[in-house]
């Protein structure tokens, strides 16, 4: 980096900063939103410190010791990537401060380095706090030698370069073709949803494979042949493993050199076509052949339902966070009616003792767990943005826009809550009565997240952002919303299974309903208390 991106790097660093903006700021209520965030996100840290140290703590206890180091690198690329990947079109591309960068004294290569180096910056506290306890457990078992410390310490924060910058520039590829495109910003997401769904399919085709393969078969029982295999795949988790178990000063070269020389590689062509990619992203094609018809007459619920709708398919980071669960639902769905149910279950859970039987009270708990652990109305009052004195102005109250935001919510999770519970209750062959109870359980478990994500959208709005990401991925509103809602739903899961074996099934549906139901109208009570 030269001078000129480091200059800008800190600018957006510092105005972005939540503790400069608590230090400088006069508002009580901002500066305590501020302190739950912070409070919030080292809850998190701690969880997530917490399950990699009791990880490595495994290992060792299973004397697989001497993969330790690999697994760091392939945990914290294969979440670098991923990440990345769902990131890049928000801050690369498409961003909202884009005008006011370019029109500073920068090249374009600079400015989508330094945009690049800030979603690097932002994401080492999760890369950090993966890396340094696993670090501690490799250090209780392995008693490494003093250097080991800092050769691990100073490689991680390369570790995630090399994957960062492969998924940015997937990411550049898939905006480039879809800039010049009519529904660029559709066009755009369904590539997206593509690569997504090639990589889950990629990663059942080498399982599938695997299993054919009687050699390769015995090879993967071993853990410690897996991330041999993998490392001989993916080499900067080699060059990692090596660098710090063997203090091999050519692992160590090549990890740095390849990261720092596939930057410099990669934003060559971004630069390029940077200015052009991003004018196109933001420009709207108006048709010639639109020709004036009567306009349809709406409620003010449905036509706040219809605005948000046309938010979301206006924003591929938008659409590939709040659709994905559904684009999963009906795969599964999909998938439950092709093939077996029971060899599905097998292959999922790794042949566990668990039969379709025992599943029956669960289904609408696993189709909520990939619907409801996004809802819209956790997002949309924050991405009103700097626009919301406009709302404001509106001849309407606040309890016919979060009845608009909310009645969204419902019109994108129901259609599909309902047809993955169908699909999955058919091929398990689910009495219909116990099918008919399902679908009301759903129902109210749609709900439920529809207007605790309202609640928790409202509470913690924050209309101060630059980068819708900060919004869709990365708000307090929805950590607050989807984590407990996610524990709280894997735990429901394991219950209501250990309760299907002692008790009716029909009766444990309509207890969970009464209670998801209960909860469901509470928390929308909630919301009209909040709009007062």
């Amino acid at each position: 980096m030269n001078k000129n991106s480091i200059v800008l790097l800190r600018t957006l660093l510092k105005s972005t900063s939540q503790w400069n903006i608590y230090k400088y700021c006069k508002d009580k209520k901002k500066k305590g939103r501020i302190i739950g965030n912070f409070i919030g996100y080292s809850i998190l840290y701690l969880c997530l410190i917490a399950y990699c140290i009791g990880t490595a703590i495994g290992y060792g206890k299973m004397e697989l010791t001497e993969i330790m180091p690999a697994n760091c690198a392939i945990t914290v690329s294969i979440l670098a990537f991923i990440f990345t990947l769902f990131k890049t079109n928000g801050y690369l591309f498409n961003f909202k401060e884009y005008d006011m960068l370019m029109s500073l004294p920068f090249s374009p290569g600079t400015v989508a380095g330094c945009k690049f180096m800030y979603m690097y910056v932002k994401s080492l506290p999760w890369t950090l706090s993966i890396s340094l306890a696993m670090l501690v457990g490799y250090a209780i078992y392995a008693a490494p030698a003093i250097w080991v410390y800092p050769v691990w310490l100073i490689l991680t924060m390369f570790l995630p370069v090399i994957p960062m910058l492969l998924a940015s520039f997937i990411g550049f590829l898939i905006a480039k073709v879809s800039a010049g495109l009519k529904k660029k910003n559709i066009i755009q997401t369904i590539l997206t949803f593509l690569f997504v769904l090639a990589i889950f399919a990629l990663r059942f085709a080498i399982e599938a494979f695997a299993r054919d393969d009687e050699k390769l078969n015995d090879a993967l029982l071993s853990v410690s042949d897996t991330i041999k295999n993998i490392e001989n795949i993916y080499f900067p988790a080699k060059w990692f493993d090596e660098a710090v178990v063997q203090f091999s000063v050519s692992d160590i070269l090549l990890l740095v050199g390849v990261s720092i020389l596939l930057f410099a590689i990669i934003f060559i062509p971004v630069g390029r076509s940077y200015r052009s990619i991003n004018s196109k992203l933001k420009s709207h094609a108006a048709s010639r052949k639109y020709k004036m018809t009567p306009q349809k007459s709406r409620s003010i619920e449905n036509s706040i339902a219809f605005k948000e709708f046309k938010r979301m398919t206006g924003s591929p980071t938008y659409m590939i966070n709040g659709g994905l669960g559904e684009i999963f639902t009906i795969l599964i769905g999909l998938a439950a009616l092709i093939f077996d149910i029971d060899s599905l279950i097998a292959k999922v859970l790794h042949d566990a003792p668990v039969t379709k039987e025992m599943l029956y009270p669960a289904i609408p708990l696993i189709i909520y767990f990939l619907i409801g652990m996004v809802a819209t109305t956790a997002i949309t009052p924050s991405l009103e943005g700097k626009n919301y004195w406009i709302v404001q102005s509106l001849p309407i109250s606040k309890k016919q826009l979060y009845h608009g935001k909310m009645l969204f919510n419902m019109y994108l999770t129901v259609p599909f809550a309902v047809f993955g519970t169908l699909c999955l209750c058919v091929s398990a062959k689910v009495p219909i009565l116990t099918a008919l109870l399902e679908i009301i359980l759903m129902l109210a478990l749609c709900a439920f997240s529809t207007a605790w994500g309202c609640v928790c959208g409202i509470k913690h709005m924050r209309l101060d952002w630059e980068n819708e990401i900060e919004v869709i991925k990365q708000s307090s509103a929805v950590a607050i919303y989807m984590f407990p809602n996610m524990f709280a739903t894997m735990a429901l899961v394991v219950l209501v299974v250990i309760l299907g074996m002692y008790m009716n099934l029909n009766l444990i549906i309509i207890i969970l309903t009464l209670i998801v139901s209960l909860l469901a109208w509470l928390s929308y009570k909630k919301v009209l208390r909040l709009t007062m």
